[in-house]
């Protein structure tokens, strides 16, 4: 089992910058790719980011590429989340997610996630 707390969200005007974190507990968060996906109200859960766990490969939706940035520490077992030139459209509640057995930007195949922290993109 791994439990999953997301924090850093916030408001933030149209053009800034936050950075979400994931905390992890478990033993074997280092042993599993870690995603991150937002919803908007409204609208279905979509993949933003993604790092493996093994090489540290990532992966990015086609909105996110260029102002997003993934990354991971396995010793402190965490996951972050670097967003920059930030957009109303960015505007959702982002969860963490673990343990993926099957497409990594498909929210079913994951199998756990943090309670989802809050991001308001301002115009």
């Amino acid at each position: 089992q791994v439990q999953l707390v997301e924090s850093g969200g916030g408001r933030v005007q149209t053009g800034g910058s936050l950075r979400l974190s994931c905390a992890a507990s478990g033993k074997r968060f280092s042993d599993y790719s870690v995603a991150w996906f937002r919803q908007a109200p409204g609208k279905a859960r979509e993949f933003v980011a993604m790092i493996n766990w093994n090489d540290f490969g990532t992966r990015y939706a086609e909105s996110a590429k260029d102002r997003f940035t993934v990354a991971r520490n396995n010793a402190e077992n965490t996951a972050s989340l670097q967003m920059s030139s930030l957009k109303p459209d960015d505007t959702a509640v982002y969860y963490c997610a673990a343990y993926s057995t099957g497409r990594y930007d498909t929210p079913e195949v994951w199998h756990y996630w943090g309670q989802g922290t809050q991001v308001t993109v301002s115009s």
